[in-house]
């Protein structure tokens, strides 16, 4: 649950999270997808899963007794800052085997998405051992790296563990301050290409590793735009002109439709590289222009 601060001192609760924004956006683009992470059985939990219900996302995780896990987020000039409490939470009340099981319920393997808070040790190892047997069950892994490092007691440990985790990714979303914070250089959108290729570079550090890793980047630089990059075919965009609320839940919007697009269009995202990334950046701009995080419709982002 995202606790944004009011000027009068009060926090105003407005569902989110990362995978729950992404789970949400994507549902709302039209595609098929599924919550894996229990919710809590409190009254946040209950809201949380009220929402996703009523956008379409199901909820195989089920319910956890443990409390819902809370940021408190400080809005400056539109840009968020964040403060989490997530020890003895819901949403990591999970076990590997469980979430396999619900992987192996599937009769296709789609796309498994991670990414954010369940990627700092020591948690990474859980989602390490199951994005493995996931990529042996023949799912596509979704990773958006989205750092907080100032919820990690140890940055150092936090890239390390992303080391580990993106040879394992076939889709990766990163945003300039990721990069920045992994210890990339030149960081700008008119890098892009370079960047992608240090991304990719990553992988060959680690054995087994299979040869279509990171076939999808996706790079975004706040208020200077976007670049996308689909096996060597990429496209870049400005950020629409937009009067912003503020950015909260901006890069999962972004994300979650850009993966609705490739989960409902699959053999076509080459030839889609413009318009994914421009239908990608007109529902993040959307969400940009409401307070917390509320994804547009499919429609809504047409409309635009």
């Amino acid at each position: 649950m995202d606790c944004i601060a009011q000027p009068d001192g009060r926090l105003l609760p407005c569902m989110g999270g990362s995978p729950f924004n992404m789970a949400r956006a994507a549902a709302l683009q039209g595609a098929k997808v599924a919550y894996l992470n229990p919710l809590s059985s409190d009254l946040f939990g209950q809201g949380l899963a009220q929402l996703m219900q009523k956008d379409g996302v199901q909820m195989p995780g089920g319910t956890s007794r443990l409390p819902t896990s809370l940021a408190v987020v400080q809005v400056t000039k539109g840009q968020p800052s964040y403060s989490f409490y997530r020890e003895g939470i819901a949403d990591r009340d999970y076990s590997e085997d469980g979430v396999l099981a619900l992987l192996r319920q599937q009769k296709t393997p789609g796309i498994l998405h991670t990414g954010s808070l369940l990627l700092i040790p020591p948690e990474h190892s859980k989602v390490v051992a199951i994005l493995k047997s996931a990529r042996n069950l023949g799912w596509t892994i979704s990773v958006d790296i989205n750092l907080r490092p100032k919820v990690a007691p140890d940055l150092a440990e936090y890239v390390k563990a992303l080391h580990e985790v993106i040879p394992l990714t076939d889709w990766l979303k990163a945003s300039d301050e990721d990069l920045e914070t992994m210890g990339l250089k030149g960081v700008a959108i008119g890098e892009s290409a370079r960047l992608v290729h240090e991304l990719r570079e990553l992988r060959e550090l680690h054995a087994g590793v299979a040869p279509n890793a990171l076939s999808r980047v996706a790079l975004t630089f706040g208020d200077e735009g976007a670049y996308l990059d689909i096996e060597g075919q990429t496209h870049s965009l400005p950020v629409p002109n937009i009067s912003v609320a503020d950015t909260v839940g901006a890069g999962d919007t972004f994300w979650g439709s850009a993966l609705a697009d490739w989960a409902m269009r699959p053999n076509v995202a080459l030839e889609r590289v413009a318009m994914t990334l421009d239908h990608a950046m007109k529902a993040a701009a959307i969400n940009c222009t409401r307070q917390g995080c509320q994804p547009p419709t499919r429609a809504e982002v047409l409309a635009f």
